[in-house]
């Protein structure tokens, strides 16, 4: 005889209530079906599971040790039951959405239009800023952040890698050389897109030997901005250090071309995108399906 949810809420009811009237209440249904489905699953697992009498029902060695699995299995087809309800119903809600300006613009943005169409009952409110946004302050579902460090009250999770590379224009190259190593950074003019005396040093990581090397650069233009930093490099103004997403087009056209490709550049930025949010904000359906959707269309570096 096969097993059915029915047998096993049965046997957890009079387990819980040692009396089979009152499963019977419980689960609205008379004695004599109770009585049956307990009786159906002690022929399926070939083993008594109450020991009866006329005034009481008490629960033998293999009920208790069976007691927990059943209302395991019971709490999992539960389970299995609302997972498969959420996925039949349509998303709907407002997710209000946070990310850094430049990544924002070249690489979340692109991604919405798409989601939104598959989902028509989802509205999306993107808040791009530099800053890092007070999510409980500011009522933010997700926040897409290039740091996830000190957020013990917050949930993160990876959503897609950040690459950054060195670069700079084939004019500038013909005019002071290749660098063949960091070391031969301090001789070129180096741009970057911070502007703290402390970002003056760069460093770089060798991607075969792990070996890590930090060089002090010096340059005559920076800003606040990465495409701004990218078009300087384009106009030969020196060797840049930019997220790949920027200057991925510029790369690609020969405007820009790859240093030093063996050595990946470490900065405080760090090497992934992660989303952040308070748990039960985490937790929300459409939150997830968009998590799901960028994850599923974001290149394995961005």
């Amino acid at each position: 005889m096969t097993l059915s949810t029915d047998m096993l809420a049965a046997f957890v009811q009079v387990a819980e209530h040692l009396s089979v009237s009152a499963a019977a209440q419980a689960l609205g249904v008379s004695k004599s079906v109770v009585s049956k489905r307990v009786a159906q699953l002690e022929q399926a697992v070939r083993a008594t599971l109450f020991a009866r009498s006329t005034r009481r029902v008490a629960l033998t060695p293999a009920g208790e040790a069976y007691l927990d699995f059943a209302r395991n299995a019971l709490r999992a087809v539960a389970d299995a039951d609302e997972r498969l309800r959420d996925l039949r119903q349509e998303l709907s809600g407002q997710i209000r959405l946070t990310a850094p300006i430049s990544w924002g613009q070249h690489v979340l943005a692109p991604l919405l239009p798409a989601f939104l169409a598959q989902h028509p009952a989802i509205e999306i409110e993107l808040l791009l800023a530099d800053r890092l946004m007070d999510i409980a302050y500011e009522r933010i579902d997700l926040a897409l952040r290039m740091s996830a460090t000190g957020l013990p009250d917050l949930v993160a999770t990876p959503v897609a890698r950040l690459d950054w590379v060195v670069c700079a224009a084939p004019a500038h190259l013909a005019r002071a050389g290749t660098p063949a190593t960091p070391a031969d950074l301090p001789a070129h003019p180096c741009m970057s897109y911070w502007r703290e005396r402390s970002d003056n040093a760069w460093v770089l990581r060798h991607a075969t030997t792990g070996d890590q090397q930090t060089v002090w650069v010096q340059g005559r233009y920076h800003a606040n901005n990465p495409e701004a930093v990218a078009q300087a490099a384009v106009a030969g103004l020196g060797v840049a250090l930019l997220p790949l997403y920027v200057c991925a087009d510029d790369l690609a056209a020969g405007r820009l071309q790859r240093l030093l490709p063996d050595w990946t550049p470490v900065t405080k930025f760090g090497d992934q995108i992660t989303a952040v949010a308070a748990p039960d904000r985490m937790r929300l359906l459409r939150n997830r399906a968009l998590l799901d959707h960028l994850r599923q269309r974001l290149a394995p570096g961005v």
